[in-house]
């Protein structure tokens, strides 16, 4: 059966209409920052806008085809146990934009393309009648070179988004006539690409980010000194300070900064709001369009940035302030606030007397807690003092947005095991669970109507909507995978808790084994979540996703030790300078929990399986608890302290986490360091990393490879020499998948399905 056909018999018209023609293919899949497997990124990401989709919306790449094939399918057909074909297979809902008078919602689709090792991305738009949909989706642009950001003008007669269709990425509109999309026609021709959208609120201006050198005047220069640079046989950089490298990506010069441009088809000229900061705006490698926001009579634009000053301190740093930049560009930005720590996220109430934005307290801490914090606007600036809505609220804020009457905000947070949505109360700072289970993200508040996307344990995400406060009526708005899950078998989860390290409630998930039976002994896939600061909660995770391991036959594990986020700034902060203390505590107390609570487990038969920290701590594990598991899992873990201090790029994360550098404490980063312990190393290892990882860098992966080797233990090394700290591609996921598989069969002689 092709992937037509496929579509046309299970899935709704939805998806079907996007298979009569092509869609945006992307060549690398993309996943945003999630703290499951433990790449700790940027706060000012954990914007719902990214985390929601797992997506960051970045416009297609520009090498794609003209012509795609139809999509063939990838997981099989019939019933059958989840597996990574099934997680593969499942489309990916993102970026939902509520029109201004709430009667449509358009939102990007990706699927997954194996034949191109990539993804194909489109925009939809569905009719609303009140918090429900009315009739079909309807297909708006299915271009090969994709869309992404799909931003409503005020009057709601266009819908703009950026696209590569043009060979680089830039603003194209399509007129909207109620439903019907006309011929998309292209907003911006600047000599650079750009990305991260929105409009003013009178429509007349867009802005935007660019890539730029900060010594250009203007866009064309940056053009030039980019085609001059290809044609130069030389291929040195000098640098003079940090960031050499970031994330995945050597640092060429240039800054991201801000752009006004006229909102005309054809425009071809930007002015730069951000020149004069040494600052990346939106911070990179995660920011977004979360971090700017028109002024309300859109003669500014309001951003988070972190000014280096020349001073060079920039990966030692955690202080953005919020600035004002004129979208003349005719002064340079003045700075709004003076916390020492993190500043993100602008907002303006609905009367545009207001600014409200999230803030940090603790410099250097990229995982305090974000508040919500309100100050007055006086027209230019913020006046009066700033209030701190949430200052007693134990909570930490991923994203919000104001209600039409300004006296609420919106917002989602990790809450014991769950990211929930919540109604917070500006007068009271009170908050109250508006949606309180599963993963809730890519928030639209409209006038009588909420929409969020949301996914849990067993099931990928969709958008649903609802009234403000009536969750009775709440309902599904798109069931893009649910023929896929009919068919894909998943296990039961079910959340538990135990006393942990300092008599302390500790939480945890089990996800039983596909087709359980109470009568059989599972054996343990035992899955430590990286950040350190994360959470294996209920989500439904596109790279470390439990059901991949139930399907297999396992039963899947996971414990939110001390460190964890949802359950405390207390909870949370507890596992600074004791990365191998209460953390390890709670690992070994949740696990013999685990086996004496449930029978079917077999204690006897357990792998563990970790990334980033997590991969830290398989490392320690190996180490100081080297007898209890058949094997471990590795994937991009730190296995020297020292030397990863050295290698890594945000030095902010290691100097609060172990005391300080480590040329000034020593003694901290010798504490829990698994290079120090590998004597007692003894359980086969599969260690996997990625050159492109510079967060841990891959010589982490080979020191442990090079130790297990030499120490003769039974071990072996899987290399990406083109993934950075996540594993992104289809291919490669999937042979990741499979090689961890094998390695956990051949330990734990678990039945292949």
């Amino acid at each position: 059966m092709s992937r037509t056909q496929l579509v046309l018999s299970n899935r709704l018209a939805h998806v079907a209409l996007a298979l009569t023609a092509t869609s945006g293919l992307t060549l690398l899949a993309c996943d945003a920052p999630s703290s499951g497997d433990g790449a700790k990124a940027q706060p000012a990401a954990t914007a719902d806008a990214g985390d929601a989709a797992e997506d960051p919306g970045a416009p297609a790449a520009e090498t794609a085809p003209a012509e795609v094939a139809p999509l063939q399918p990838i997981a099989p057909e019939g019933e059958h146990p989840f597996s990574i074909l099934d997680m593969l297979e499942a489309d990916r809902v993102s970026s939902p934009a509520l029109s201004p008078e709430g009667d449509r919602l358009a939102y990007m689709v990706r699927e997954t393309d194996m034949a191109a090792n990539g993804s194909r991305r489109s925009l939809w738009l569905l009719e609303l009648d009140g918090a429900a949909a009315k009739g079909e989706p309807i297909l708006v642009d299915d271009h090969p070179k994709g869309s992404s950001q799909p931003t409503w003008s005020p009057d709601g007669a266009f819908l703009y988004f950026v696209s590569g269709r043009s060979g680089s990425s830039q603003v194209w509109r399509v007129a909207m006539d109620g439903a019907a999309a006309g011929t998309p026609q292209q907003v911006t021709q600047l000599p650079v690409g750009v990305s991260n959208l929105k409009l003013s609120p009178d429509g007349a201006t867009l802005a935007v980010s660019a890539e730029l050198f900060p010594e250009c005047e203007d866009l064309k220069c940056t053009a030039e000194r980019l085609a001059a640079r290809a044609a130069d046989p030389t291929t040195g950089v000098a640098y003079d300070r940090m960031f050499v490298r970031h994330w995945d990506t050597w640092k060429d010069h240039r800054r991201s900064m801000l752009l006004a441009v006229d909102a005309t088809p054809g425009a071809q000229t930007g002015r730069i709001l951000t020149k004069g900061l040494d600052a990346d705006v939106p911070s990179k490698p995660f920011g977004g369009s979360e971090d700017f926001t028109f002024t309300p009579d859109g003669e500014a634009i309001v951003f988070a940035a972190r000014d280096a000053a020349g001073g060079g301190g920039e990966p030692w740093s955690t202080n953005f302030d919020l600035f004002r930049a004129p979208i003349d560009a005719s002064e340079a930005p003045t700075k709004l606030t003076t916390n020492p720590a993190w500043d993100a996220q602008p907002q303006f109430s609905p009367d545009g007397k207001q600014l409200a934005w999230l803030a940090m307290e603790r410099p250097g801490y990229e995982a305090d807690r974000f508040r919500l914090i309100v100050q007055d606007w006086d027209g230019s600036s913020v006046s009066g003092e700033p209030k701190a809505v949430t200052q007693e609220w134990d909570r930490s804020i991923s994203g919000f947005t104001f209600t039409a009457a300004g006296d609420r905000v919106f917002a989602t947070a990790q809450h014991l095991g769950h990211k929930p949505l919540f109604a917070i109360d500006l007068a009271s700072g009170a908050a109250t669970p508006r949606v309180a289970e599963g993963t809730v993200a890519a928030l639209q508040v409209g006038a009588d109507k909420l929409v969020w996307s949301s996914h849990d344990l067993s099931r990928p995400a969709e958008l649903f909507a609802g009234a403000l406060d009536d969750p009775g009526k709440d309902g599904a708005l798109t069931h893009l995978n649910d023929a896929l899950m009919k068919q894909a078998k998943v296990g039961e989860a079910e959340q538990f808790q135990f006393e942990g390290a300092n008599g302390d409630t500790v939480y945890g998930w089990i996800v039983k084994p596909v087709d359980f039976d109470p009568t059989k002994r599972y054996p343990i896939a035992f899955l430590i979540h990286g950040g350190p600061q994360g959470s294996f909660g209920n989500k439904f995770h596109y790279r470390w996703n439990p059901q991949t391991y139930a399907g297999a036959g396992y039963a899947a594990v996971m414990i939110d030790f001390h460190g964890s986020t949802g359950y405390g700034q207390a909870f949370t902060d507890s596992i600074g300078k004791d990365w191998g203390g209460k953390p390890l505590e709670d690992l070994q107390k949740g696990l013999s929990h685990v086996v004496e609570r449930y029978a079917w487990v077999d204690g006897e038969r357990a792998c563990a399986l970790g990334a980033s920290y997590g991969g830290f701590m398989i490392n320690w594990i190996a180490g100081n608890w080297h007898d209890r598991f058949s094997c471990l899992v590795n994937h991009d873990g730190v296995f020297d302290q020292r030397s990863m201090y050295y290698s890594t790029e945000e030095l902010w994360f290691p100097e609060w986490e172990q005391g300080g550098p480590e040329y000034a404490n020593r003694a901290g980063y010798a504490r829990f360091n698994p290079v120090d312990h590998v004597e007692k190393w003894q359980t086969p290892m599969l260690v996997i990393h990625g050159s492109q990882d510079f967060r841990v860098p891959v010589e982490q992966g080979l020191g442990a490879f090079t130790a297990l080797q030499r120490r003769g233990i039974e071990s072996r090394f899987l290399h990406y020499p083109n993934e950075n700290h996540w594993v992104l591609q289809p291919a490669n996921s999937k042979q990741w998948h499979d090689e961890v598989l094998a390695w956990l069969a051949a330990h734990l002689d678990a039945p292949s399905k």
